[in-house]
């Protein structure tokens, strides 16, 4: 009986309509500033900068739509107040309605700590690791964590195919190999 309440807890919690399941078709790729799409070092670096701002400071959605393949994904995850994980699947188009009005409301400066990457023909993958503050003048960051980028190059830029995130928590705190080398 337990087993089976777990079970429709988790199929509740990390439920999502039909509709959603279906890719819809992709909106009209945005042209990226050639720096942008140029490595995937430049690609990161954008996603970092395009999502970063202080209050009240608008985001460039075009640019940041610019950034991700026509199928791209975001994705959060974590654990629930159940001690349930999971992930939740977002298109671009999703963060930038989810996350967008609070971004600016709030401040919101991820900036890259550490970094990772792993390279195979026009295939890439970015183990990044960040810090998160809501203005570039708060002493401590209130978040951590390590996102997971995949990257393809198509022969003429580089696009973001996925990013996976999970926030460092004290049950997960970030490994020492995902932090910048003691000095």
């Amino acid at each position: 009986m337990r087993l089976s309440i777990l079970v429709a807890a988790l199929a509740l919690t990390f439920a999502v309509p039909a509709a959603a399941q279906t890719p819809p078709t992709p909106p009209p790729v945005s042209t990226a500033a050639p720096a942008d799409v140029a490595s995937p070092e430049a690609i990161v670096a954008a996603l970092y900068d395009v999502i970063s701002g202080d209050a009240g400071v608008a985001r460039d959605w075009y640019r940041f739509r610019s950034l991700f393949h026509p199928t791209g994904r975001l994705m959060p995850t974590g654990v629930n107040a159940q001690g349930v994980s999971g992930t939740r699947v977002l298109t671009p188009e999703d963060y930038i309605t989810l996350a967008g009005p609070g971004l600016v409301r709030d401040g919101f400066h991820e900036r890259e700590i550490a970094r990772r990457i792993e390279r195979f023909g026009h295939i890439a993958h970015v183990w990044t690791t960040y810090d998160s503050v809501r203005s570039l003048s708060d002493p401590t960051p209130f978040m951590r964590g390590i996102n997971s980028i995949q990257l393809l190059h198509d022969g003429a830029r580089w696009w973001i195919i996925s990013v996976y995130w999970q926030a460092e928590t004290p049950a997960a705190p970030l490994p020492a190999e995902y932090l910048p080398p003691a000095n």
